[in-house]
């Protein structure tokens, strides 16, 4: 299965004390699943560290380059399908995941029941 991390999942799977299920970390890292993070966490994680909004280790992508996860790079067709999308959910990181999910044919490891108003497929944890 090919899974796109919502950012929030991603942070959760970072921390050892977090709300994600033991089951839902075993999709994470078990070796057949392909795992993605988007650029587009990376970015949402870096802004709202930096407003103190929330902590992360500082080397997050040191330890994503060591994992077996891809970085999904956002493209121009990325940026346009998010931008088409309706505003149902009002976080555009979350629609651009959204996007990035459709066109990749990837399903979205997220706990944020609007993402699912969309029709990307997600798995809920």
């Amino acid at each position: 299965m090919k899974y796109l991390l919502d950012t929030h999942v991603l942070l959760w799977w970072l921390d050892d004390h977090s709300p994600l299920s033991s089951a839902a970390r075993h999709t994470i890292n078990y070796e057949r699943n392909d795992i993605t993070v988007s650029v587009a966490s990376l970015w949402e994680i870096a802004i709202k560290k930096n407003a103190g909004k929330l902590t992360a280790p500082d080397d997050v992508l040191v330890i994503l380059e060591q994992s077996r996860m891809e970085i999904l790079p956002i493209n121009a067709h990325h940026a346009l399908a998010a931008g088409a999308l309706p505003n149902l959910h009002p976080d555009p990181f979350d629609r651009m995941i959204v996007a990035q999910a459709m066109l990749g044919d990837l399903i979205i490891m997220t706990h944020d029941k609007m993402i699912q108003a969309y029709p990307a497929p997600c798995l809920m944890v």
